[in-house]
């Protein structure tokens, strides 16, 4: 008996969590993994973001809360919006779900009809394509080439857009490569959107304080205000107050499409969780200091290895400009010999042959729609990241390569 539905046949479970099942799998055998498939924040969410949590649960604030959000977190992020991005919503411009992802699939679920088209700068999150197709959208894949620092031209996009197209998707900073767009870069994607009203512009920035080399923050909707009454803007606190498992994401954009949006959450769930809530929103309205401290480590972890894979022949790396991955090029290991025989035929051949030598669990390119690279998260700490590229070269250097 088939049990799941058709519209399941083409996703795939994410690859970071399978690559972290695995690595799970090889531990429970006793083998000695490293595990830098997923990316989760090591540090503990800090202290006064609990405590806002237990004082909410102490004033009995555990009853269903609203489907679109508590007013104070919903309070908090227009408060936040405006703060840091310079931009002015209401409380019904907004809506809090378990997630972000929620909040992306709550979207697309308000607006996709069979076959509209979702354009997505590859290398991309794995997810959004799941989502889209589950959907019944269909997803289309930009590639991003390094050479263009994974970044999407207005050429292409302009290219790309036809009277199908829904949504284009954007992540600033972007998973997994790390790809920052400048205000420059911002603005001229946004002219090119002008001239195309039907497209709505799906900007997740999740990863909008995890920034290196003194960059600066910029939110495409205030760098593009001309476009902000058809741009969502995607936000959360799991990656930059080390809140993962407190689910609570959250998304701003015209009212017509959070009431949408609100309506497709109150049948799937009942409202975010009040308590983590308060949580987030003692997130955004406390102090932001350790915001400051957990930034400036995953820029050290950052610059380890990157220097540590200049020293790896075959491998390379441009500098991410944000979020904690390193998506790693491997061109020059495809076609080597491992120590038993094998060939390296893609990047899910490197990345097995990374775990079954060196323990090491990272997620191959392929995953991300550009290949030959592979992923490893830098939410680790600096010596454990030493003692995986240690490995990684070891394994590297067993290769034997064509010359």
């Amino acid at each position: 008996m088939k049990f799941a539905a058709s519209r399941l046949d083409a996703v795939q479970p994410s690859a970071s969590a399978s690559v972290s099942q695995a690595a799970k799998a090889a531990k429970a055998r006793g083998e000695d993994v490293i595990d830098l498939g997923l990316g989760e924040p090591d540090f503990d969410t800090p202290a006064h973001i609990v405590e806002a949590a237990h004082l909410a649960a102490l004033r009995g604030e555990t009853r269903y809360p609203p489907t679109h959000g508590t007013a104070e977190m919903r309070q908090a992020v227009v408060d936040k919006l405006q703060r840091e991005n310079d931009l002015g919503y209401a409380l019904d411009e907004v809506i809090v779900s378990n997630g972000a992802k929620q909040v992306l699939f709550n979207a697309l679920m308000a607006t996709l009809e069979p076959g509209d088209e979702v354009l997505m700068c590859a290398p991309y999150f794995g997810q959004y394509k799941d989502i889209v197709l589950i959907l019944g959208g269909a997803p289309v894949a930009l590639e991003c080439p390094a050479e263009n620092g994974f970044r999407l031209t207005p050429q292409q996009l302009e290219k790309a857009i036809t009277p199908k197209t829904r949504w284009i998707l954007l992540n600033l900073p972007s998973n997994p490569a790390g790809a920052v767009y400048s205000g420059e870069d911002l603005r001229a994607l946004g002219a090119v959107l002008e001239a195309h009203p039907h497209v709505l512009v799906l900007s997740d920035e999740i990863y909008e304080h995890i920034l290196f080399d003194g960059r600066a923050f910029l939110s495409f909707a205030t760098a593009n205000p001309q476009l902000k009454d058809r741009t969502l803007t995607v936000n959360g606190v799991s990656k930059a107050y080390a809140m993962t498992g407190w689910r609570i994401g959250y998304g701003a954009g015209p009212k017509p499409l959070i009431a949408a949006m609100s309506k497709v959450q109150s049948q799937i769930c009942s409202g975010a969780c009040s308590v983590a809530q308060a949580a987030a929103a003692g997130a955004l309205n406390g102090p932001q200091e350790e915001v400051a401290v957990f930034r400036a480590a995953f820029e050290a972890r950052r610059d380890l290895v990157v220097e540590r894979v200049a020293r790896i022949a075959g491998l390379t790396l441009d500098p991410p400009g944000g979020a904690f991955y390193a998506f790693i090029g491997c061109a020059g290991l495809i076609g080597a010999q491992t120590p038993d025989g094998k060939t390296l035929e893609d990047d899910t051949a490197v990345t097995a042959y990374l775990l079954d030598d060196a323990g090491i669990a990272a997620v191959p390119g392929s995953a991300y729609e550009l290949s030959p690279f592979f992923r490893i998260s830098t939410a680790t700490s600096l010596e454990v990241l030493d003692v995986a590229m240690d490995r990684i070269a070891a394994s590297v250097a067993k290769l034997k390569r064509k010359t």
